[in-house]
This record gives C-alpha cells, structure tokens and sequence, in this order.
C-alpha cells in the first residue's frame, strides 16, 4: 500500500466509517447507547441539549438550566454522562455541557460533525454530491 493509498487504510482494532475510525471501545459505547436511550428524559428534545449555530450565552444558560432540569430526574444520568465524558461529546449529557466536562478531565478531541457522519451517512454523502 502507497503513502498516498488512504481508502484502503484501516485500524487494527476499528472500522473505516466516512474517512474516519471507529475502534472497538467506540463501537461498544454506541451498542450500548441504543439500550439506554430510549429510557432517556431527553428523548425528541434535541434543541434543549445541542446548541444551535451562533448561540448567545444568555440563551445557553437557560437551554442548559432547561435539560439539566430534565437530567435530573433522568433514570439514565450516569450512562450518559459516562458516554458524553469517555467519546468527548458536545452537548448536554448527564447534567454536564463541555465545560464541565472539560474541568472533570475529560477533553474535546473530536472535530464537530462526526457523531452525524456516522448516525446518518446518507445524508451526509448527499451534501457532498450538491
């Protein structure tokens, strides 16, 4: 294989999913995502844990003070805070945004848009094609 031959490239312990990896710890935390997402508080109430483009921080404070009111009484809190904080999520998971996240130790490593490449392929690779 050249330098230059990176589709045929693939990790030892992952699978190549739209140019990027998904190793195997990654591929058994969304497995076990689906089992407890649907006991989620947050489930249909995108808006209140993502933040639309260009939020002012006024409008953050109270969109996190509005899902951390969900998360608390939330059955799942702990799987996903567990989630957000060992696959470096956006968003508010578990009653923690970024921030928070961040100062526990946990770092934001992956670039945003990744998470939606994977969940939804399709309507990623027609983007490209417009």
């Amino acid at each position: 294989m050249s330098c230059g031959d990176q589709n045929s490239d693939v990790a030892d312990t992952g699978t190549r999913v739209s140019d990027q990896y998904l190793n195997v710890a990654s591929l058994h935390a969304l497995a076990k995502l689906s089992e407890w997402r649907e006991q989620s508080n947050c489930k249909g109430r995108r808006r209140l844990f993502f933040a639309p483009n260009s939020e002012r921080p006024q409008a953050r404070i109270r969109r996190e003070v509005k899902a951390n009111s969900l998360c608390k009484s939330c059955a799942v809190k702990e799987e996903c805070r567990e989630f957000a904080r060992l696959n470096h999520e956006y968003g508010f998971w578990g009653g923690e945004n970024e921030e928070q996240r961040h100062l526990a130790g946990y770092k934001m490593i992956s670039p945003i848009g990744i998470r939606a490449k994977i969940f939804r392929p399709e309507q990623a690779n027609n983007q490209h094609d417009r």
